[in-house]
């Protein structure tokens, strides 16, 4: 296999492996979780990890979730990241498999949260951590791939940075 190849293979694997997860937990969460309801989470760890169930009308941390034509512009916007994220994966030099895998997982976290907005107008989200009184928004696998995804982006890029010949004088 080409080193060409095997760029879009990762980026393929890791993308359908985001989506596919997200999607069924994202299934597992509204047959478990929603019949709960909001007020009785399952907890996990007590104190720190709780399942619970929550619909996002808009983006991270329920922001523009009262805009006018709100789930029209987050569906475009979504479907513009998904080509900005293959116009990139285009572009990255053929041995970059690190950022290869973190394209795929903020493609495959940008089509999950695309699939739930476009079936349901809102994001399902249900993974809550929290310590002590202090508790992040609820999220999900997609977004936690989004992070994993820019995560290993920035690590590449001061990695690649430091990996760089220096430039002559």
């Amino acid at each position: 296999m080409t080193a060409g190849r095997r760029k879009y293979l990762l980026f393929s694997i890791f993308t359908a492996l985001s989506l596919i997860l997200d999607q069924w937990s994202k299934i597992l969460a509204r047959q478990d979780l929603r019949p709960r309801g909001p007020f009785n989470p399952k907890v996990i760890v007590a104190g720190y990890f709780d399942l619970r169930y929550a619909e996002n009308p808009g983006v991270a941390f329920s922001m523009l979730q009262d805009m006018p034509g709100g789930r029209i512009f987050l569906t475009l916007l979504a479907v513009a990241a998904f080509v900005l994220v293959l116009y990139y994966l285009r572009k990255t030099p053929a041995e970059s498999t690190r950022l290869h895998v973190a394209l795929g997982l903020v493609g495959g976290g940008a089509i999950g949260n695309l699939v739930d907005r476009v079936l349901f107008g809102k994001v399902t989200d249900f993974i809550v951590w929290k310590v002590g009184l202090h508790e992040w928004p609820a999220f999900n696998v997609a977004d936690a791939a989004l992070c994993v995804g820019v995560g290993l982006m920035v690590i590449d890029m001061f990695l690649t940075r430091r990996e760089a010949p220096p430039k002559p004088a």
